[in-house]
This record gives structure tokens, sequence and C-alpha cells, in this order.
């Protein structure tokens, strides 16, 4: 094998690829990246650990076709901090020489022969907007449940229905929920996936900036279990979650007793400042009256903090607590000008949205389902 190709093309493709590289695989050729290089003047990419798979086709001179497997993140950060000239890449014996200018690097071939086949994705479902998606799944993944005990609930569920696309997530204590529209390739289309929350965020990120994504919906039990996204010569496949997701969309009030509008970068600033006397489980105290939002935190003979801001308010008084990490990754991922809280209850789970200006009207593309906190006493 032998080609020439640019430095920052190189060092792009491999960081991409060898982003899901296993820290400890469970067997060492999974911590490969696979170069296949081909006479038609393109090379290809590859990573797969079973669960995730990439692959990228990039633009090369190819003198000479083959394939080898080489460490992933070895080649990435070599590939980053290379001069800024065309770099070699060839096979001598068992070793891959990487040449860029006067810097060497002679890198161990690993057996190519015992990389696992890479997955093929699904059929197309449709495509979708890349910073429509990317911002959906930023805005539900932060919902999702980061342990291990249930998990079910690590994932994001995303269900189709003709022409919309509804992303659903939660880890018992909030609830995110988001509703797009995409261009699905049939006009009954209808699928129902459970993606993992990490892989479903890091594909987004990685492939939102390039335009369109082509999605690839299957079902965990229609036996490929997989789900493929695709944005120019960019490729990853996930392994799908199995298993019935809980039914909480019921949990979505219905009606509101009190309702506020805050300017949502007051909002945020002043509960960060505010969270900064709390203790990591501690919550803080949303005391709504008219015209006015009072944040607190710290009681007794622990360190306090208040905060007041303007609030347009309607219903009767209210006094919450809420974790505040809880309620700034809401808050941070809503987007909008202005952030509307609905209270039906001092304990009863409150839904945060967004609009464009404080008396406009009330976006639910997007609802964030917080459960309040008990204070004690």
């Amino acid at each position: 094998m032998k080609f020439r190709v640019e430095r920052d093309v190189l060092a792009e493709a491999v960081t991409w690829v060898a982003r899901g590289l296993p820290a400890r695989p469970p067997v060492p050729v999974l911590a490969g990246v696979l170069v296949s290089a081909d006479e038609g003047g393109t090379v290809t990419l590859s990573a797969f650990d079973y669960e995730v798979s990439a692959r990228i086709t990039v633009a090369a001179d190819v003198e000479e076709s083959g394939t080898v497997l080489v460490l992933g993140r070895l080649l990435a950060d070599i590939s980053r901090n290379l001069p800024g000239r065309p770099v070699d890449v060839s096979t001598e014996g068992t070793k891959v020489q990487v040449t860029c200018g006067s810097s060497r690097f002679a890198l161990l071939q690993m057996p190519a022969d015992e990389y696992p086949t890479l997955p093929t994705a699904p059929e197309g479902s449709g495509s979708i907007d890349g910073s429509v998606f990317t911002q959906a799944v930023a805005q539900v993944s932060i919902a999702a449940d980061r342990g291990d005990s249930l998990p079910i609930l690590t994932g994001v569920r995303v269900e189709v229905d003709r022409d919309r696309m509804t992303l659903l997530a939660t880890d018992r204590y909030r609830l995110a929920m988001r509703e797009i529209t995409w261009s699905p390739r049939t006009s009954d289309a209808s699928h129902v996936a459970l993606i993992p929350a990490r892989t479903l965020s890091e594909t987004a990120r990685s492939l939102g900036a390039v335009g369109t994504i082509d999605v690839a919906l299957g079902s965990a039990a229609g036996g490929d279990g997989l789900v493929g996204f695709e944005a120019g010569q960019r490729r990853t496949t996930s392994r799908l979650l199995d298993g019935e997701y809980p039914k909480v969309a019921k949990i979505f009030p219905t009606s509101s007793e009190t309702e506020a509008v805050i300017a949502t970068a007051d909002l945020i600033e002043a509960v960060k400042r505010v969270a900064l006397v709390a203790e990591r489980t501690t919550p803080v105290r949303l005391r709504f009256s008219e015209g006015q939002l009072a944040i607190e935190a710290g009681t007794g003979e622990d360190a306090q903090a208040s905060e007041a801001l303007e609030a347009s308010v309607t219903g009767p008084d209210i006094a919450v607590a809420f974790n505040p990490g809880y309620l700034l990754d809401g808050l941070g991922v809503l987007g909008t000008e202005w952030t509307r809280m609905s209270f039906t209850g001092a304990l009863k789970a409150a839904m945060i949205t967004g609009q464009t200006s404080q008396d406009g009207e009330l976006d639910t593309t997007y609802r964030y389902v917080l459960q309040p906190v008990r204070l004690a006493g």
C-alpha cells in the first residue's frame, strides 16, 4: 500500500474515525483503525467496537492499493502534529511508514485479518437538516440517564410518524421531548428506535455541521438492531437498545395554575451565582410573586445567597425547589430569549418551554419537565 494525502485531510479523517475507539478494548484489534487505499484515488478509514462503527472516505493520490490496521489513537495523534505538508503513507514489511517533510514514523501493523467486518446500515429512512438535528439531540440527551441501573433509560427514544420526528429521554427526575420535521423516504413512514444517548450526541455533533444527514432507522426487534447516519463521506452505525421504553408522555402537565416568563440569559446567570453556595445535591429555591422571581440557596448557619429578577407572573404565588444542575441543563439548551415556567403545584412536575418574546406565543416543540425537590421541614 502506498498513497499521499494532504495533512489536514488525514488528520481530520483519522480523528473523526478514532473518536469512539474504546480505551480498553475487549480484544486488541478493536483499538485499531482500518486504512484501505483504492487505486481509484480514495482512502477509506474505518473503526468498529461491536457497538458503534465509523467510516470515512477521503481523496488521495494512491500509487498502490492495500489495507492495513494500525493503532487508531496513535495515528490520530501523529496526524494532528505533523507539519502542514503532504503525508506519504506506505507499507514496508511489518511496518506502516508515515512521512511528512522530515518527520518519519514507523507504526506496527496489526493483524487486519482478525478485524471484524463492519456492519451494513439499514435501508435509508429519510433525511434531516444537520443543525436542526444537532440542536434537538442536545436538548433531549441531557435528560437521559447516565448510570447503569436501568440501561433502557440511557437511550433517546426516536419516533417517526410521517414527516414528524419526536425525540424523548428521561432519567426519572426530568423528562425532555423535542418535535422536529424531517424528509422521510415514504409518505407513511413509521419507526421507533431507542438509540444510546451518548452515541447519538457524539454523532449529531460530528455530522451536524456537514449539512443534511441521511438517517437509516432500523428496529431492535427486526433483527438488524442498527441505526445508521451518513453525511458527506462520513458514515456511522450504532446498535440500538432493546426493550420497552416506559410510557412517560403522560407526565407532561396538561394544565397549569401559575406561569412565569423570565429572560433566559438572566435566569441562567442568576441560578449559577446563587448555586455557588449550594452543595452538589442542595436545591435552589425559586419564589414567584407578582412581577418578581426570588432565587435563594443555603439555610441556617450554611452559606447563603439570594437574587431577584423581573418576571411576568400569572396565577397564585408559588415557591418551588430544584436541583440546580438539572435546572441549568434545561435552560442551557432552550435556545430562546425567554423562558416560560409552568406549575400546577410546589411538588408537582414543572414544565419549562421557550418563547421568542416576553408576550409571544408559547413554543411547545421543546418541553423540559423537571421534578421539584421536597424541602426539609
